[in-house]
């Protein structure tokens, strides 16, 4: 009897996690900017003074929408790789890393702590880049497509340290969205 799996086999099981893994990484990470009302728009985050490397807004949406596309699709070639060792660990850890991925707006845009979201990112960057080392054990392409978001996750955590550099003093400032009354 032959417990091997042909390449067909290999194929169709990839594909299955793959049309499972980077919708819902996306819509999770969606879901996360969208409940904490991230970016532009937001009147505590358009009251900041940002930092001189911050790029355009647009490019936000557009890198992160590919870089969790590119996260499901390595996940699933990590979770079609069934028996292959250092398989659990490495899903154990890609969702410590994706945990605080999604928890890193809420606590920034959502909460207005920029203090703690950098130590979210700082952990966040840190699990990143000890699951591109444990998914390029597994699949060295997986590991390799996940260098793309470890620089950006870097990038990021520099401009997170920048908001608060310049705005010190709305660091854990919230806003009522009341509008005021002045009397004349």
């Amino acid at each position: 009897m032959n417990l091997l799996a042909s390449p067909g086999q290999l194929r169709a099981s990839f594909m299955r996690w793959a049309l499972v893994c980077v919708p819902a990484v996306m819509l999770l990470g969606f879901l996360s900017g969208a409940v904490s009302q991230s970016g532009p728009g937001n009147p505590w985050f358009d009251e900041l003074v940002k930092p001189a490397a911050f790029p355009p807004p647009a490019l936000f949406g557009t890198v992160w929408s590919v870089l969790y596309a590119v996260l499901g699709v390595a996940l699933a070639m990590i979770l079609s790789a069934r028996g292959a060792r250092g398989r659990g660990p490495a899903v154990t850890v890609f969702a410590m890393q994706f945990a605080l991925n999604l928890a890193w707006s809420p606590v920034f845009f959502g909460a207005h702590q920029m203090s703690a979201a950098l130590v979210v990112i700082a952990v966040l960057l840190l699990l990143a880049i000890l699951t591109a080392l444990l998914f390029s054990r597994v699949r060295p392409l997986a590991g390799a497509l996940l260098v793309p978001y470890v620089l950006w996750l870097a990038f990021a955590a520099y401009l997170n340290f920048g908001f608060l550099q310049a705005n010190p003093d709305l660091d854990g400032v919230q806003r009522s969205g009341a509008v005021e009354r002045f009397t004349i």
